[in-house]
């Protein structure tokens, strides 16, 4: 298990927690023979990537269960960085305590908050008190340091063999389905005509604050046909003066519909910043 502290940078991949956590999962899962470079935050792991102390950076962007994780659209714009890469990747918590410890003797159980609530019903049947963490995988390592046996954490298969932790339930989410959308991100972007197969395009525009200005930004999208699959406002200041938008549509810019349909969209927006056209990891329209 590497920190990457003195791996060659053109083999680490960042992510935002500690050693054990989700996104480390995926960066093993997506890219399983790079190197990992923990970060504190999510600006540090785009900083390592920018400044050249890692090669790609994975962030998490929405959880199908707790919405949006990461403010992509705020994060990339101004980092000069691209969207390279998707992955899903299915989120199984686990209960994990001490090698002393069994499921008799837990009392309080600590995570982060929305691994808590995504465990909520069981916790409740077993009589554990949830204790709010920072992280997940941060929740392991206390634990694991403490010397406290009434106590378990919430976090990955993964966290327990880091932090030689006893895994007491696996599968404990109230929702079989919960997944977690990421993104890999680069300093490089990729050439949208050597992609094999369906991609996808991310971008932000910016429209003025008058009537019908989004319909008419977005309704070459319709008439091109062009499948939207993610649309989100945000304001990028306190002033509530201009919307931005966040997007993500099937296709790229080489495509006829496409280019129509941003073209259209050029016409009518303030500002649009492409962050990035990438594979589908997953199919999004189901013909």
């Amino acid at each position: 298990m590497h920190d990457g502290m003195t791996e060659n940078p053109d083999n680490l991949i960042a992510f935002q927690g500690e050693l054990g956590a989700y996104s480390h999962m995926a960066c093993h899962a997506k890219f399983p023979d790079m190197d990992v470079l923990p970060c504190p935050s999510f600006e540090d792991a785009l900083a390592a990537v920018v400044k050249g102390r890692a090669k790609l950076a994975m962030i998490p962007i929405e959880n199908s269960t707790a919405g949006r994780v990461a403010d992509i659209h705020m994060l990339l714009p101004g980092s000069g960085l691209f969207i390279i890469a998707e992955h899903f990747e299915v989120i199984r918590h686990c209960l994990l305590a001490r090698k002393g410890a069994d499921e008799n003797s837990l009392t309080s159980v600590k995570s982060h908050v929305q691994a808590l609530g995504q465990c909520r019903k069981t916790l409740r049947e077993m009589n554990l008190t949830p204790l709010p963490f920072a992280d997940t995988a941060g929740a392991a390592k206390q634990l694991a340091e403490s010397g406290y046996d009434n106590v378990a954490a919430i976090a990955s298969e993964l966290a327990a063999d880091v932090y030689d932790l006893k895994v007491i339930r696996k599968d404990l989410q109230d929702e079989g389905h919960n997944t977690t959308r990421f993104v890999v991100l680069s300093r490089q972007q990729i050439d949208p005509a050597s992609i094999k197969g369906p991609t996808m395009t991310s971008f932000t525009f910016e429209v003025r604050n008058i009537p019908a200005a989004l319909f008419k930004a977005l309704g070459g999208f319709a008439t091109n046909g062009v499948n939207m699959t993610k649309l989100e406002s945000y304001y990028e200041s306190d002033s509530f003066m201009a919307s931005e938008f966040y997007v993500d549509i099937e296709g790229h810019e080489g495509e006829a519909n496409v280019a129509r349909a941003m073209e259209e969209l050029r016409f009518h927006a303030k500002r649009v910043r492409i962050l990035g056209t990438y594979p589908q990891e997953r199919a999004r329209n189901i013909r």
